[in-house]
């Protein structure tokens, strides 16, 4: 349990690793989105879209205790980034720039209109900070989940200072998506951090508790930024999970529950119904 811990505390973008759960989710499709084939599940329901990003080459089936109970109710999205799952590899940099570009395309070919509820796990959260700092008059709501913080790669956290057994562990590792993504996040996080701040509408930091007992050093920087996401955006609620960096996984709960506070916070209210007398036509003017 002691390297598990580890190594959910030295590097929160562990997720994709895994590359896939081996679970279903309901309503899974492809569609063409310019040119490339794109999965996806999706819900339709009178409510703001819900957009669930996964971490580091992750399949979308990391969702699978949290997407099923939301799309229940809710509008909800969740895909495979270009080159996991079935949907089609690309030749472009995967940067938060394109990896955004191609969920905004992806949202707009299934006619999902802003403001979205945005949902990030891991990298999948560095992406939506992203979207959220480029894009904020599209984002009703950013709810991240064990996130990549904007600088995770700098300082003591840089790949010249893991241990050597965890370098070669991503070398063999990761899926050729996860490489191309993993390249670009620095680049990602420097765009993150030189960005407007993003603050206006809610956000809430759900952080990863359990990996705060390791101590190694490279463990105390990892979790020292997981301490100072929250602070990268004023009004931020930060909300501590007993739970690893697998958190949609290990403890559905608290993200579901964020999710369903937001939604009922940001959600549009009805206007109210104007009754009319049954003595005046539709179109007449009372006063006469």
């Amino acid at each position: 349990m002691k390297l598990a811990l580890s190594t959910a505390a030295m590097l929160p973008l562990l997720a994709g690793l895994l590359n896939g759960c081996g679970g279903n989710l309901p309503q899974v499709a492809t569609t063409n989105v310019a040119g490339r084939q794109v999965e996806f599940a999706l819900s339709r329901h009178d409510t703001l879209p819900v957009v669930f990003e996964t971490g580091l080459g992750g399949h979308f089936t990391w969702w699978e205790e949290v997407y099923p109970p939301i799309a229940e109710s809710a509008t909800a999205l969740v895909y495979n980034r270009a080159g996991i799952g079935n949907s089609d590899a690309v030749a472009s940099p995967r940067d938060g720039r394109h990896v955004v570009q191609e969920l905004r395309e992806l949202l707009i070919s299934q006619k999902l209109a802003p403001p979205y509820v945005l949902v990030g796990h891991s990298l999948g959260g560095l992406y939506l900070q992203w979207y959220a700092r480029y894009y904020p008059q599209e984002v009703a709501a950013l709810i991240l989940v064990d996130s990549t913080h904007p600088a995770q790669l700098k300082g003591q956290g840089a790949v010249e200072h893991w241990p050597f057994w965890w370098r070669w562990l991503f070398e063999v590792s990761l899926s050729a998506a996860a490489e191309g993504e993993f390249a670009e996040i620095d680049r990602t996080g420097d765009e993150v951090l030189a960005a407007p701040v993003f603050g206006a509408v809610p956000v809430i930091v759900l952080s990863a508790a359990q990996p705060l007992a390791d101590t190694s050093s490279l463990a105390v920087d990892s979790n020292r930024k997981r301490m100072e996401l929250a602070r990268l955006y004023p009004g931020a609620i930060q909300i501590w999970v007993d739970s690893g960096h697998a958190m949609p996984l290990e403890r559905p709960e608290p993200i579901i529950s964020a999710i369903r506070e937001v939604l009922a916070a940001v959600q549009p209210k009805s206007e109210p119904v104007t009754t009319r007398s049954a003595q005046t036509p539709a179109g007449a003017d009372a006063s006469r």
